[in-house]
């Protein structure tokens, strides 16, 4: 299995990149885990908040973000947030970490009004609903994971390729909530949210804080 695997969550931070408004001065990443995505958050906004709650992670993230972005040990549902300081806020697989009902308020009262909430986590299995996704999604895989390969073996950049520190992050195997579920809750909570479920075993939710 380790010869088809690939990073399914680096792959959807272009995806988060074209949600960001602009301009973008400032912008939180809920689970930042190694810092990946917050140097790249960092080339498009002027200040990155990057939160995480493992101090494995947060040390590491340290070591790899540039000087606008500030690194923050702590659980986002206690740490206190700026109101209405952030004009985006992102995540990447950690909301299915959170209670959903706790999370998406807390957020939203950190959007400044006109900000933007854009992620993308796991959802649980929902066969007789997706089947067909699922089946794209394990064939496309394999086809993207050998195309990766080649790409990487001839110098062509990292590809998706698996961190060092991929397999220190917490893994959830079975997430609470449907990706129907979480369209449910979402909407209830933030009126416009626009919940999708993505290929390759993530779904995207995308909420627009309206403006005063």
């Amino acid at each position: 299995m380790a010869g088809i695997r690939w990073d399914h969550n680096s792959f959807y931070h272009r995806f988060l990149l074209r949600q960001l408004p602009e301009p973008c001065a400032r912008v939180l990443d809920v689970g930042c885990g190694a810092g990946a995505f917050a140097v790249e958050l960092a080339r498009h906004a002027e200040q990155v908040d990057a939160i995480d709650r493992s101090p494995a992670m947060i040390d590491v993230a340290k070591q790899a973000v540039p000087g606008n972005v500030t690194c923050i040990l702590g659980d986002v549902l206690a740490q206190p947030l700026p109101p209405r300081g952030y004009d985006a806020i992102v995540s990447i697989s950690t909301l299915h970490h959170l209670p959903l009902d706790e999370a998406l308020p807390v957020l939203a009262e950190a959007l400044r009004p006109g900000g933007v909430l854009a992620v993308v986590a796991l959802p649980r299995a929902d066969l007789v609903r997706e089947l067909p996704v699922e089946l794209v999604a394990a064939i496309g895989h394999r086809v993207l994971a050998i195309t990766f390969a080649v790409l990487r073996k001839f110098g062509r950049g990292d590809w998706y390729a698996i961190a060092p520190s991929h397999d220190d992050m917490p893994v959830v195997l079975d997430p609470p909530l449907t990706t129907r579920q979480v369209r449910q809750q979402a909407v209830a909570l933030l009126p416009g949210a626009r919940v999708r479920r993505r290929v390759y075993w993530r779904y995207s939710l995308v909420w627009r804080k309206p403006a005063d």
